[in-house]
């Protein structure tokens, strides 16, 4: 079997930025709004009143505070509260695979590879922005790769980190000799921006990444840093209505309402957090077990980036202690959760630092609920 690197990751960061107060004042304005037009309702009790946003509580929740989107004017306008895209003829480049194709060619810049060395292309996202032809395939062909294969899939926030065990088993079989992870993440889309509980949690990015044979040749072309031994991977899914989109090719047959509430991301946010924590922590240390580690030695890790506190405890049971930024990198703060770009984020911004032979864990975990790790070591 092959021995397996990952080589060269890339980022596609969406063009504007929206801070929490930003925000806030948005949302504010909507709810006044809705407020001032069911006052009657609320007075009689059969409306209950829109409770007003604040930072201190965006922060407190979740430790983002700010985001970046594909459109901004949409999405802060109280009348509309969703971003505002412009459909595209097809001929043109979709808007996913024009975010996968920049973060792509970074990542393949950094490996030292050129499309002619690519044999696959995986597109993994929370969601794809139509069902076909396939996301991965459009990309294939906008970067000219000319041989192999390419696919979609969706495991939500773990979409990246199943696709890397793809990708590793694909080149460990000798079936691909290089394949290429993209994660174009569109969630302000998919996000309830008129719901105080969850208008903060989501921001748009695409993250890429090689995934090669170690035998492969280096070249004189890698822009990155060194390569990283893929020395695991594992997957693990169990099912919950915790976290849910119900929007699907169905709604129009079952005369749906393609506005309802549940279209959109809903998710019972203290039950998340309290059955995928343990979860989490759960599942590292037994991948780690299975390959003669243990958490303590494990260099850092790279954990998926939805919520800080959800980290600090995932932490604190791997580590008995809380994990230093150093140990847990974090990115949701600027990025906020970016679904299944997130840990990909966190591994492409902090890893140079590391020595030879440094252990790390990638992890993402989501709905499903899923969960993927990858355990690496610097070469």
């Amino acid at each position: 079997m092959n021995r397996v690197v990952i080589s060269g990751t890339g980022l596609f960061t969406a063009p504007h930025s929206i801070s929490n107060e930003e925000l806030v004042a948005s949302y504010n304005a909507f709810a006044a709004a809705e407020n001032a037009r069911n006052a009657d309702a609320i007075a009689r009790g059969e409306k209950t009143a829109l409770a007003p946003s604040s930072v201190e509580f965006i922060e407190k929740a979740s430790g983002i505070h700010r985001r970046y989107v594909m459109e901004k004017d949409g999405v802060l306008d109280p009348a509309r509260m969703r971003p505002r895209l412009a459909a595209r003829a097809d001929d043109e480049l979709s808007l996913q695979a024009e975010m996968a194709v920049a973060a792509a060619s970074e990542a393949l810049a950094a490996a030292g590879r050129t499309p002619a060395d690519i044999d696959a292309v995986i597109c993994a996202a929370s969601n794809m922005q139509r069902p076909y032809p396939a996301m991965a395939v459009e990309i294939q062909a906008a970067l000219g790769i000319t041989q192999g294969f390419g696919f979609d899939m969706n495991v939500a926030c773990s979409s990246a980190t199943f696709a890397i065990e793809q990708a590793v088993n694909a080149v460990r079989s000798g079936s691909a000799r290089a394949v290429l992870i993209v994660n174009p993440e569109i969630c302000s889309a998919h996000l309830a921006w008129q719901d105080r509980d969850c208008h903060f949690i989501f921001g748009d990015v695409c993250t890429a990444i090689v995934v090669e044979n170690a035998d492969l040749p280096a070249t004189e072309a890698s822009t990155g840093a060194a390569r990283w031994e893929v020395l695991g991977t594992q997957l693990a899914t169990r099912f919950s209505n915790n976290i849910r989109n119900n929007f699907g090719f169905l709604t129009r047959a079952e005369d749906g309402d393609f506005a309802a509430r549940d279209k959109l991301f809903v998710q019972e946010g203290r039950k998340v957090f309290k059955e995928v924590c343990p979860m989490a922590a759960e599942h590292i240390a037994a991948h780690l077990g299975k390959l003669g580690l243990a958490p303590a030695g494990v260099r850092r890790f790279w954990l998926h980036q939805a919520n800080l506190t959800m980290n600090q405890l995932i932490g604190r049971r791997l580590l008995g202690h809380e994990a230093s930024a150093d140990e847990a990198p974090v990115i949701l703060d600027e990025f906020a959760n970016t679904a299944s770009a997130g840990s990909i984020i966190a591994f492409h911004r902090h890893r140079a630092d590391l020595a030879s032979g440094d252990a790390g864990v990638i992890c993402s975990f989501g709905a499903g609920y899923s969960i993927g790790s990858v355990v690496v070591r610097k070469l």
